[in-house]
């Protein structure tokens, strides 16, 4: 399968590169075709200027490289850390850009935008993986998850992926190594359950 990896981190040493990294590791050696990207380590430009937000148009080549390859992407993962209940700037700038009409989804014809369109996005399935340092249940009881709602239905929904699985790993701060550890393991079982090798199921 050819896979979008894509990490939303500043800090080369976070418990989100680690899972970046088992993630990379893992698909290579179940043998998949992997595009991954490090946004803040590519330099990501996440300002949607005016004239793209009315054409989609752009000449930014790694924003055409990513649009190009989320399109044909047969599985999608995700790896950012939960900062106010919403990505990072960059990756929500990245999702600005990227997930445009014409490559994430589309109005019918006659539609005035106002409708609901079709998602364009093929990938069979969507995996996301988040930290936090919020308790479970306070997540829950003040804040109801948000991310939950954003990636399930604002996102892969809307975009027409309706295979999709979410992992939030938490309280990072107060992790121990062998927490760590045991998490990384889970991300690797994640993977090679969504994404299996040759001879396995």
């Amino acid at each position: 399968m050819e896979i979008s990896v894509i990490l939303a981190h500043p800090y080369p040493k976070s418990f989100n590169h680690a899972i970046y990294q088992t993630v990379l590791e893992t698909l290579k050696v179940n043998g998949h075709q992997i595009n991954a990207h490090n946004l803040y380590e590519e330099e990501f430009k996440p300002l949607l200027d005016g004239s793209e937000l009315v054409n989609g148009e752009t000449s930014d080549p790694l924003v055409l490289k990513h649009r190009q390859e989320i399109k044909k992407a047969q599985g999608i993962i995700i790896i950012h850390p939960n900062w106010w209940g919403q990505p990072p700037a960059i990756l929500k700038g990245w999702m600005d850009r990227l997930l445009r009409s014409g490559v994430a989804y589309e109005f019918e014809e006659g539609d005035d935008g106002s409708g609901v369109p079709d998602g364009l996005l093929t990938a069979e399935i969507a995996v996301v993986f988040n930290t936090s340092n919020t308790a479970a249940e306070r997540e829950m009881r003040v804040f109801g998850d948000p991310l939950e709602h954003i990636w399930k239905d604002c996102v892969f929904d809307f975009c027409g992926i309706k295979n999709y699985y979410r992992k939030m790993f938490r309280l990072v701060v107060t992790s121990t190594f062998d927490e760590r550890e045991q998490w990384l393991k889970e991300v690797k079982e994640t993977i090679n359950y969504y994404f299996p090798g040759n001879g396995q199921s």
